[in-house]
């Protein structure tokens, strides 16, 4: 047999293999699924349906790289997600022809001045630079980029010491100040793997003038990696401040509280996305996670959705005091704003009895979360704009919005929505999901299934491989730095030298027609429609 009849033979068994694979393939999946049970459209239309499943289960991944347009996609826009990583990685926020912002559709605006403050009129402390690294791109073509990190000194943008936000001034042993207005909102570590805990640690402890929060799942060592301020977070469970039976435990309550790293401890009543109790299964609570929550090994937990140590407003202020008296730190709550009624009492009851948190986190119904229902996510609690200046102006009408400091959280990722939530009422804001795209989330949206292939919201070691402590720490540091940066920016645009100067007259609203209202319309508006409300109940 020559050459040329070898050739011969290869071509025919290769076309063969070409057309005979697909055929058995599909000779097979329509044999299977026309017997299978489970779907009708499969057992009707065994190709089409198909290709239907097919489709349907990359759809989000096309939309997102694909099809959507870089305004859209939820929970953020292709290009909120771009922001975040821009900052972080490259420390940019340049632009150029123009903002692909959507100016017809209704939102906040902020009031510029004619005459806006110059930099050198800012009250800005960049005495301590920051040792960080950002990328420089050395070239980028069609399918590759060159680029490499580099050592930069970058200005921290804290707030000078007068400026400083504190919490617990007045109440506590040992207030907290803080001298930068953005932290980390609560994310436990189980949630997130470690790697990602260690690397927001490590960020913002480099960062420096903001805060971790614990998140309720107890303070772990990869919290404490960076030696950044912590919050520490306690939820219905009371994972890590719990006896064995699940009763409050003061004795580890006082253990945490003597940590230096620990300045301030959060209630946790609600959350955006989550008002119920959580759920872990009992193989995941490993030795670590169940020496650092304080619950057995390998036994599946249920939390409650409220706490057992108190049952109203009077005795959880008493239960806050007495927090607060053996721990020496700032204690708040964390809620979401639904019922106007019940927020009025508790205001009132504060002002009543000279009792309450030393700060309120706002926490708005567009709040994320590893894992809840999808009814709880979409409906339950209003959105942080609403929600925020509402709590603020109750505050205001009973005559103590000067005991209490107000945290916004609720998708504020970049400066603008961050400066929009400081003019509302909140002193300081908190950011979850922004923290997670600087360490390298890409939204896939699989938290709750611990196979985040970002190697983020998971506790698989093999994905967590991806994740480079070392390397993500630095742009969390990027993107915090950034943030505090950028409110500089805009409050010297609207005339004031600080954004802790930040009032409801730096913003308006904008509706689809074009008509500008004041917040405080918007305030009265809730309002009437709370006491509309009211009326059609009696």
């Amino acid at each position: 047999m020559g050459l040329t009849d070898l050739l011969v033979i290869g071509l025919f068994i290769f076309i063969a293999l070409i057309i005979l694979v697909p055929v058995v393939l599909f000779i097979y999946l329509y044999i299977k699924d026309d017997k299978q049970k489970q779907h009708s459209i499969l057992r009707n239309f065994p190709v089409i349906g198909k290709v239907r499943y097919f489709t349907e289960h990359i759809g989000p991944e096309l939309r997102q790289y694909l099809f959507d347009a870089d305004n859209e996609g939820k929970p953020f826009s292709r290009k909120e997600y771009q922001d975040v990583v821009k900052a972080g990685k490259y420390k940019e926020r340049l632009i150029g022809f123009g903002s692909l912002k959507d100016f017809e559709a209704e939102g906040f605006y902020i009031r510029n001045t004619l005459f806006p403050k110059l930099t050198d009129e800012m009250k800005v402390d960049n005495a301590k630079k920051i040792k960080t690294r950002v990328y420089k791109i050395d070239g980028e073509g069609l399918f590759t980029r060159k680029e490499h990190n580099e050592a930069k000194l970058a200005d921290p943008y804290y707030l000078q010491d007068d400026d400083a936000v504190v919490l617990g001034e007045h109440t506590c042993r040992y207030p907290f100040r803080v001298k930068g207005q953005v932290g980390q909102s609560a994310m436990s570590y189980g949630a997130l793997g470690e790697k990602a805990i260690q690397a927001m640690s490590k960020g913002l402890g480099l960062a420096g003038g903001t805060w971790m929060n614990s998140g309720e799942g107890g303070l772990s060592d990869h919290h404490l990696a960076g030696n950044p301020d912590i919050m520490m977070q306690i939820g219905p469970d009371l994972f890590g401040v719990r006896k064995p039976n699940g009763e409050f435990s003061w004795e580890e309550f006082k253990k945490k509280s003597e940590m230096p790293q620990v300045k301030a401890f959060e209630i946790k009543l609600a959350q955006g996305a989550k008002t119920r109790g959580g759920h872990v299964e009992g193989e995941k609570v490993s030795e670590e996670i169940a020496k650092i929550r304080l619950v057995e090994v390998g036994k599946t937990i249920n939390s409650p959705n409220r706490f057992y140590e108190f049952s109203d407003v009077p005795s959880m202020f008493d239960w806050i005091e007495e927090l607060r008296s053996v721990g020496g730190k700032p204690v708040g709550i964390k809620i979401v704003v639904g019922d106007m009624d019940a927020l009025e009492n508790m205001i009132s009851y504060m002002k009543e009895s000279g009792k309450g948190p030393d700060f309120i986190t706002v926490d708005g119904g567009e709040g994320g979360t590893g894992a809840t229902y999808q009814e709880l996510a979409d409906t339950v609690g209003l959105p942080i704009n609403s929600a925020l200046p509402v709590v603020d102006e109750m505050l205001r009408q009973y005559g103590i919005r000067d005991r209490v400091k107000l945290i916004a959280s609720g998708k504020l990722i970049t400066p603008d929505k961050i400066a929009i939530a400081l003019a509302m009422g909140a002193d300081l804001v908190n950011i979850a999901r922004g923290m997670m795209i600087s360490v390298g989330c890409i939204m896939a949206q699989v938290c709750h299934t611990n196979t985040c292939p970002a190697g983020v919201a998971t506790t698989d070691k093999k994905l967590q491989d991806g994740l480079v402590v070392d390397e993500k720490m630095y742009r969390v540091a990027n993107y915090i730095v950034s943030l505090r940066e950028g409110l500089y920016n805009l409050a010297a645009a609207a005339g004031v030298d600080s954004p802790t100067q930040f009032e409801r007259k730096h913003i308006v609203h904008k509706d689809e027609l074009g008509r500008v209202s004041p917040v405080e319309d918007l305030i009265i508006a809730a309002r009437r429609a709370q006491l509309q409300k009211e009326r059609q109940v009696d």
